[in-house]
């Protein structure tokens, strides 16, 4: 489970004002306030690594304040109807920026030969070309626009400028907002580094790392999901990371989604364990772990059945070596919540997210969830009391939590009850109300350098 929340000022002025964020550094965070917008948060002090926003503490919305407003170009490579983590949550703060009364410049490739920009009330979309992701159907890399977005934005700047991906177009976008002096923002949402040697690409590894360190450290501030995550990319050289978790949708993801109906489709009864994997199948994905362990498992578990839902460039190879299997594919809305929700365990095998939305759906389904002491779930897992953390790496360890959990009705049971209230706090509108203020005290932090005349801002 997350330490205390954390996050920092800089001012001693700024400390007289109200609290709500701490520092957080190695073992230790000094009390201190968190002052009403504007703030400057900063990073990379002795001792300090970097900001954690509390969701526990509720913003006060936007939406109809026009004195709050701001207009915020986002750039992404990835947005809905495309299906993946980041596209989901991009998709999900476009709408809470809108709802809070902000307005959206979104820039991002074209989908297909159709895709038409949406032009509607505060949302606007600018779109580029792009080229296919190898081994990513569907995916498409955004090519640079420096040259149209400093038009763009010369005429019409933004307040702020946020890149949620590390693609030709994102380290364009940079480079614009940084030429119009402009203030800029990132997410660190994908770790390509880590997926570099499961695509037999381990030498790519080093330089994948440094390029997005760069990129990242051209910005004024990056968002990465957990802490964790931060202090890895912090001791590896990236600076002013911010904490600020993703959310979950529990009105969509709950135990109550639980269907006799699928369960029967599955051959399954309220008597058999059903042991899900929800997510890209994938290699990065680790699902060969997720087999072994259910091997494993059902050595001790006789009546249970493994359903994958998901689809991806293994699920043909997976489905012929494997055909016992349920494979249910791509699913979404409430009949991906059903799926969630109709499973008893959830084994999380994957060691490459920066967050893995899959973890917190599950647990909001009320699933008992194995996973590794990684990402979201060394976040949110408190281990024995709402889930099972296994050390990182460790395999044999994962199996043998797996299977011991399956085997021990009553456990199982216990952290099936304590998961949903577990993530209850991660509400998208809070984790929105946090995204706004962040973005706000951007602004006027990079307001207050810029009228100082004396200010330099290295490129």
């Amino acid at each position: 489970m997350p330490a205390d929340p954390a996050g920092g000022v800089n001012t001693a002025e700024d400390r007289s004002r109200s609290v709500a964020l701490r520092w957080r550094g190695h073992g230790s965070s000094a009390a201190v306030t968190r002052p009403s917008p504007p703030c400057n948060r900063r990073v990379a002090s002795a001792g300090e690594d970097y900001v954690m926003w509390n969701p526990d503490f509720s913003f006060p919305l936007t939406e109809g304040r026009s004195e709050d407003s701001l207009r915020i170009a986002l750039v992404t490579e990835t947005f809905p109807p495309e299906v993946n983590g980041v596209a989901m949550t991009l998709g999900r703060t476009v709408a809470g920026l809108l709802q809070r009364g902000h307005r959206v410049q979104l820039v991002r490739p074209r989908q297909h030969r159709l895709d038409q920009a949406c032009q509607d009330g505060a949302l606007a979309e600018i779109l580029v070309g792009g080229i296919p992701i190898p081994r990513y159907p569907g995916l498409r890399f955004g090519m640079p626009a420096r040259s149209l977005l400093q038009r763009l934005w010369a005429k019409a700047p933004p307040d702020i400028v946020h890149v949620a991906t590390e693609g030709p177009l994102g380290s364009s976008a940079i480079a614009a907002a940084r030429f119009l002096g402009l203030p800029v923002s990132s997410s660190f949402h994908t770790h390509f580094a880590a997926y570099c040697h499961h695509y037999g690409l381990g030498w790519l590894r080093g330089i994948i790392a440094g390029h997005l360190r760069r990129f990242h450290n051209r910005t004024d501030a990056t968002f990465v999901p957990t802490h964790g995550l931060a202090q890895s990319l912090a001791q590896d050289g990236f600076r002013n990371l911010i904490v600020l978790s993703r959310g979950v949708d529990t009105r969509l993801f709950h135990p109550g989604r639980r269907s006799p109906r699928l369960r029967a489709a599955w051959g399954v009864d309220e008597h058999t364990l059903v042991v899900a994997c929800v997510g890209r199948m994938a290699a990065e994905k680790n699902l060969s772990l997720a087999l072994t362990a259910f091997d494993a498992l059902r050595a001790r578990v006789a009546q249970t059945r493994l359903v994958f839902v998901g689809d991806g460039p293994l699920r043909a190879a997976m489905q012929r070596r494997h055909p016992q299997h349920i494979y249910a594919g791509m699913r979404h809305g409430e009949d991906l919540a059903e799926h969630y929700a109709s499973a008893d365990l959830f084994l999380f095998p994957s060691l490459t997210e920066t967050f893995g939305n899959v973890t917190t759906e599950a647990l909001a389904s009320g699933l008992a969830v194995v996973a590794y002491d990684h990402a979201a779930a060394a976040d949110l897992i408190q281990d024995g009391i709402n889930g099972r953390l296994v050390p990182a790496g460790d395999e044999a360890a994962f199996c043998q939590t797996a299977s011991a959990l399956a085997a021990d009705a009553s456990q199982l049971q216990r952290l099936r009850l304590a998961a949903a209230g577990s993530v209850a706090r991660l509400d998208w509108e809070r984790i929105h109300d946090g995204f706004t203020a962040i973005l706000g005290d951007i602004v006027a932090a990079h307001g207050r350098r810029s009228s100082n005349p004396f200010a330099i801002v290295p490129d």
